[in-house]
């Protein structure tokens, strides 16, 4: 099966419980790397947020990429079919590590590498700053700030929770929308979005919600690289921007530009590109194109098939040596070098909140709702549900009494002339620590039985009714009565 298994060693570290098994695929007939063409060179494709390697199948597809490279994807931890332990220690830097243990295991060449938003972008960046032999390229696609904007990190909590403790398909598939939204813009087309709900129902359903908030974390609780992680990077670097991305502002891909002081960077920006775009039907030729574009400049590296120049143990170790001067911590160096975790730079705070959330959205997820029906398939396409009520918003977001917009409307127009995915009033900066700290310990102590309206019932005549109140009763009543 193609997996790489992740077991640190039992014999000692504060990692010695972790465990992942990592799943990939290749553009191959037996989807094995031994398959690989020699004459090739090999491209690492890194998947958004929230989603798996099968959404990937835009470049893989691609006869234009496909045909002239060896392609490989993986899943990361808590997405697809990837597995893994839960743990709080959980951050991009831990998904560099499991990234290099496998790339040694498949005993893979240097590769071009893909890597689209949120999740992805920030562990390549981490994994070409610690293992640089390994990357002939990097391709970053939806650069994300440092940490996330203030609007997209409320945004992204209160859609999480409000999917993960769902009590009917309704709800569930209103903020599956919100999520679609978020990852495709707000001219998301109505296929895509029934493919993408489907795919959060099977993978994501609430029944699994401790896994879902694993990933989440990840993304939400992401840290800023220091100034020695960028000057590490020395490959080449293309950068795609969307032009309308308001989760995504091109500033802060012309701001990491800035950073890789010693990496040949540069910027593409997609006229009227919004959200992750590699995946998005009218953006994802673009991207593939401008990709295309970029590894044909580069020289063409044969894919060689061979054991790491040094063991994997002392490798890892090294690796370690250099993250510990990174971040300006010398007692990383002193980690197990066999296990992923060890490669952790989360705050003992920080794993102890996102530890207490995993287990606090775990309660009672055996019994919350499924969405699924007998045969393990969604029970329907969000395009199928009965939009009977005035709340359904139309495309541009807001409610109109009546029926829908055409797509001619005065109003739809100049909402898609803003550009905007993400309507909000002031342009809001990365949060702060503090601001994330006071977030993961609310998800940590949230309890939406909390939220319920208690409904006191008093039985007995109307008399004894209007009584309990306070109020009397009407002279016209008390005659009924």
């Amino acid at each position: 099966m193609p997996y790489v298994d992740l077991c640190s060693s039992a014999s000692g570290g504060s990692a010695a419980d972790d465990f992942a098994s990592v799943w990939y695929t290749t553009n191959t007939n037996f989807c094995c790397v031994s398959s690989f063409d020699p004459d090739k060179p090999c491209i690492m494709l890194l998947h958004p947020p929230a989603l798996d390697s099968t959404w990937m199948n835009a470049q893989m597809n691609d006869p234009r990429i496909s045909s002239n490279y060896n392609l490989i994807a993986f899943d990361m931890r808590c997405s697809g079919k990837s597995v893994s332990r839960p743990t709080g220690w959980h951050d991009a830097y831990v998904e560099a590590a499991d990234l290099a243990f496998a790339h040694q295991s498949l005993q893979l060449p240097p590769c071009h590498i893909f890597a689209v938003g949120n999740q992805s972008v920030p562990v390549i960046l981490r994994f070409a700053a610690l293992f640089p032999e390994m990357c002939l390229s990097l391709t970053l696609c939806a650069v994300p700030p440092p940490t996330e904007l203030k609007h997209v990190f409320t945004a992204l909590e209160e859609m999480f929770q409000s999917w993960c403790y769902a009590e009917d398909l309704e709800s569930l598939e209103h903020a599956g929308m919100e999520v679609v939204r978020f990852v495709c813009g707000n001219d998301s087309d109505m296929d895509l979005a029934d493919e993408l709900i489907a795919h959060w129902t099977v993978h994501y359903p609430p029944t699994r919600r401790s896994r879902t908030i694993q990933a989440m974390s990840v993304v939400m609780n992401r840290t800023p690289m220091t100034r020695r992680e960028y000057e590490a990077i020395r490959c080449p670097v293309l950068i795609i921007q969307g032009e309308y991305s308001d989760t995504h502002p091109v500033k802060y891909g012309d701001t990491l530009k800035e950073c890789l002081v010693n990496a040949d960077a540069r910027t593409y920006v997609v006229r009227g590109g919004q959200g992750f775009m590699s995946m998005v039907p009218s953006f994802a030729n673009i991207v593939n194109q401008v990709f295309f574009k970029f590894l044909a400049a580069r020289e063409r590296v044969p894919s060689i098939l061979g054991p790491p120049a040094e063991p994997i143990p002392e490798r890892m170790r090294r690796a370690l040596e250099d993250l510990s001067e990174f971040v300006g911590e010398p007692s990383i160096a002193d980690r197990d070098p066999r296990s992923s975790i060890s490669f952790s730079c989360c705050k003992a705070e920080v794993a102890q909140a996102q530890m207490d959330t995993i287990r606090n959205y775990a309660k009672g997820q055996c019994d919350a709702f499924n969405p699924l029906g007998h045969d393990g398939r969604p029970i329907r396409k969000y395009s199928e549900r009965i939009q009977g009520h005035w709340f359904h918003g139309e495309r541009d977001g807001l409610s109109y009494a009546g029926n829908g917009l055409s797509t001619n409307d005065r109003r739809i127009r100049d909402r898609k002339d803003t550009g905007l995915s993400v309507p909000h009033l002031l342009p809001s900066e990365p949060i702060s620590f503090e601001a994330a700290q006071d977030s993961r310990i609310r998800r940590a102590t949230y309890n939406p039985a909390s939220f319920s309206v208690d409904k006191h019932v008093i039985k007995g005549s109307m008399n004894k009714v209007m009584a309990s109140t306070g109020v009397p009763l009407p002279r016209v009543m008390q005659g009924m009565l």
